[in-house]
């Protein structure tokens, strides 16, 4: 099956959670999956899909756990050009910077050459307190048409 780096952007610890679950769906489907809560560019796999769970913070910032991994791609700019990626955003509505911390990690992916492979979920926790049910409605709307 294929393998999957799972990469967390969390404050309070609701991206965690959806990571979490998403880790689990994905492991009893059979696939090589691997969490990172503090992401550096060395340690990820480059032919794994990038799994991108991470909630905005601030003023539409990154979490700071996923801040640090945002500027080594913008600073170094890797070639990532064979690199598949997807994202799970997870914001608040109310505020008027919903999900724009993590819309800043796919800016910085394409500009190092990654290719969306799903269209991103934007999870809005004011009309989904339970950010985990529609991340995993999400994940089984494609993760079948995973590669190994």
């Amino acid at each position: 099956m294929a393998k999957i780096d799972i990469l967390v952007g969390t404050t309070l610890g609701s991206a965690e959670y959806v990571a979490d679950e998403m880790a689990a769906e994905l492991t009893n489907a059979g696939h090589h999956v691997v969490v990172h809560l503090a992401a550096e560019l060395s340690e990820l796999d480059r032919e794994a899909l990038w799994l991108i769970v991470s909630s905005t913070h601030g003023a539409g910032d990154l979490p700071d756990n996923i801040q640090p991994f945002c500027d080594e791609l913008t600073t170094k700019a890797v070639d990532l050009s064979g690199l598949k990626f997807a994202l799970c955003a997870i914001g608040d509505s109310s505020y008027d910077t919903f999900c724009q911390g993590p819309d800043k990690l796919i800016a910085a992916l394409e500009h190092c050459g990654a290719k969306s492979y799903v269209d991103k979920i934007q999870i809005d926790v004011q009309y989904d307190p339970i950010p985990e049910e529609p991340a995993l409605t999400w994940l089984a709307g494609w993760q079948n048409d995973l590669q190994p």
